[in-house]
């Protein structure tokens, strides 16, 4: 993919704003950082290629000064990285540290759980995470799991971990998963393909995790969505060796 047309993916079909003077301003560099950062995630812009300032101003209707303010954002975060004569490049990560990103989001994200089951679960929580499940019923009711499978599958899986992480009430918390998969790999967004049967298998975690929160158990629904995400890992880690060992 040529990097304009990188860009063009993040263009808004609505009409945007030309004049970025005044108390907006902060307001627009925050879509930006969080535009770019979901293409990012996505991988529509992929590790190691350069974000143009020009076609990001041109492509979110803003001026230079706000997405400079949002590469900075982003920078800071770790997404990013600047080099002289460069510019802004889209960081890449080694596997181990996607790896050991995912031990931490497992933990976490058990915690999650546990705080969840032990806090009960709010009326339109249950309802959304009950659309979900049965959302992701159907995605992966087919006998092969292709794009479209996966995007969808890919709402749903953010849904329902979203959900649960609002359940637990916990504001340190949920920044502590926040920065721990705002990394390509680890963010629930991306789905490691698997065979449609391991990923239905994943997808009985969901219901089962559902399960013992409404029902209030604890501590195996932390100790369920530990083994939940650590298989994920497991199944990255198999998926990037057998790439490795292709002819």
């Amino acid at each position: 993919m040529r990097q304009s047309e990188k860009h063009d993916d993040l263009r808004d079909d609505a009409a945007c704003a030309t004049d970025d003077a005044g108390p907006d301003a902060p307001s627009r560099s925050l879509s930006a950082a969080d535009r770019v950062r979901d293409a990012i995630l996505a991988g529509v812009l992929t590790p190691g290629s350069r974000i143009n300032e020009v076609h990001l101003s041109r492509d979110l209707g803003m001026s230079r000064t706000p997405i400079r303010a949002a590469l900075h954002t982003l920078a800071a975060e770790g997404l990013i990285d600047y080099e002289r004569n460069r510019g802004f490049i889209v960081r890449e990560f080694a596997l181990q540290a996607v790896l050991d990103a995912y031990e931490i989001r497992a933990s976490l994200e058990g915690v999650a759980c546990r705080l969840a089951a032990e806090r009960g679960l709010t009326a339109e929580q249950k309802q959304r995470i009950e659309t979900a499940l049965r959302d992701g019923d159907r995605a992966l009711d087919v006998d092969r799991i292709g794009p479209a499978e996966l995007a969808a599958y890919g709402m749903v899986n953010v849904t329902i971990h979203g959900m649960l992480l609002a359940a637990a009430q916990n504001r340190m918390l949920s920044e502590a998963i926040r920065m721990t998969i705002n990394m390509p790999g680890v963010n629930t967004r991306n789905i490691v393909p698997a065979s449609p049967r391991i990923m239905r298998r994943r997808h009985d975690d969901h219901h089962r995790l559902y399960d013992l929160v409404r029902s209030g158990e604890a501590v195996r629904a932390e100790l369920l969505m530990r083994e939940h995400v650590i298989s994920v890992k497991s199944g990255l880690l198999a998926n990037t060796e057998q790439r490795e060992t292709d002819p």
